[in-house]
């Protein structure tokens, strides 16, 4: 095992939380150079975590001889230039949600890395929840059937800083911040070698004074039949929620993130000044979160990441799947606009072009179908069958 020596581009609130993950639990793993566009922003950072360089030079945090891992935590207008900057100087490099801002500069994104032979890989922390990974198991194990739906929900009041709210910055709005979790989490589910087909979305603009959505809702129809759906918002008041529901033609999975872990709080005159990432407030009933960067999944990403570089194995997330959730988002702001069912436009695909042929039928016997099987409340089983050949619908009691 490689202890890694990472410069950290970017001093925000997202590349807090990753220090935070590498360094905790006693990882050998280390921050070595922090780079911000603002002097105080690096210093402070740099201080306050105990890594010896800074800097509000890119190439130079990128370029430092301590340096093999270059992590990008800067806002999405920045991403292609640390990518090109990281990429040319052969480092590995991990950049955060989203990758692009739109499919076209992810794909470059994705040129570049393979260009130059570095590794690379897209930090979709929500897919490495604890939670997640185990449901995900579940899935491959078997234990839902084949997938039909997965519904994924990220709600909060908003992001944090400035340029989110700039879709010159950032590339949108509350599709492009937090749609990206949902359409990743929900093709882990359904399976990354299942081609998206088409979206339907609907966006608005509901609260916020901003030339962006606050608010959207889309359906992701995939060539194996399942559809992907996620509601995201920058509207929800009371903190942050993360839910996901996943149902297959054998079983379901419900899971609550955030906002529902089994601590609950009451307190009438508050603790300290932070509760938990998105709360609105300190007093009250409160949803503290054990511990937020492995609740997150950052703990088992970074884990993931650096096993990965270390086997030489492609990690879980990369940024190819980075490319191809901005197409699943291009196409969403497409839809949003026609109304319409729009296709996602994939110039690389690499995964199945296999579509499942009609719907998924359960043989009853030689001559039927089952429709279902249910005890109703005297005991007796009925069953509700289709006749295969005449295809006429029959109920049957056991």
């Amino acid at each position: 095992m490689k202890n890694r020596k990472i410069a950290m581009l970017g001093g925000g609130f997202i590349g807090d939380f990753y220090i935070h993950a590498l360094h905790g639990h006693r990882r050998p793993d280390r921050v070595q150079v922090v780079y911000s566009r603002s002097e105080s922003s690096a210093r402070k950072v740099a201080d306050r975590h105990g890594i010896p360089h800074w800097t509000t030079d890119m190439n130079e945090a990128v370029n430092h001889p301590d340096i093999d891992t270059v992590v990008v935590a800067l806002p999405n207008h920045q991403h292609l230039e640390a990518v090109r900057v990281a990429a040319e100087a052969g480092k590995a490099v991990l950049v955060t949600k989203p990758l692009g801002r739109n499919a076209a500069e992810a794909k470059e994104m994705l040129e570049l890395v393979e260009k130059h032979g570095v590794f690379h890989g897209y930090l979709e922390d929500l897919c490495y929840t604890p939670k997640t990974l185990k449901a995900v198991d579940s899935v491959k194990n078997g234990a839902l059937g084949e997938i039909l739906w997965v519904r994924a929900r990220e709600t909060h009041p908003g992001p944090h800083s400035d340029w989110f709210w700039d879709p010159e910055l950032s590339g949108g709005g509350a599709i492009v911040d937090l749609g990206c979790h949902c359409v990743e989490i929900a093709r882990n589910y359904i399976g990354k070698d299942v081609r998206p087909l088409e979206v339907m979305c609907w966006a608005d603009t509901q609260v916020k004074p901003i030339d962006a959505e606050d608010h959207a809702i889309a359906l992701v129809k995939y060539a194996s039949g399942a559809i992907g759906q996620f509601e995201v918002s920058w509207c929800f008041r009371g903190g942050m929620d993360l839910r996901d529901e996943v149902m297959g033609v054998e079983g379901t999975i419900f899971l609550n993130h955030f906002l529902r872990t089994g601590f609950d709080m009451y307190t009438a005159v508050g603790e300290g000044e932070y509760v938990a990432e998105k709360a609105e407030s300190a007093t009250g009933w409160l949803f503290p979160v054990g511990d937020e960067v492995n609740a997150l999944g950052y703990d088992f990403m970074f884990t993931d990441m650096f096993n990965a570089m270390d086997e030489g194995k492609q990690p879980m997330e990369t940024f190819y799947d980075g490319y191809v959730v901005n197409a699943i988002m291009d196409a969403c702001y497409q839809s949003a606009k026609s109304k319409k069912w729009e296709p996602v436009e994939l110039e690389l695909w690499r995964g199945s072009d296999d579509s499942r042929k009609g719907p998924l039928l359960k043989e009853y016997d030689a001559h039927h179908y089952l429709i279902k099987e249910e005890k109703i409340p005297d005991g007796t089983v009925k069953l509700i069958l289709k006749e295969k050949v005449s295809g006429r619908i029959i109920q049957r009691t056991k």
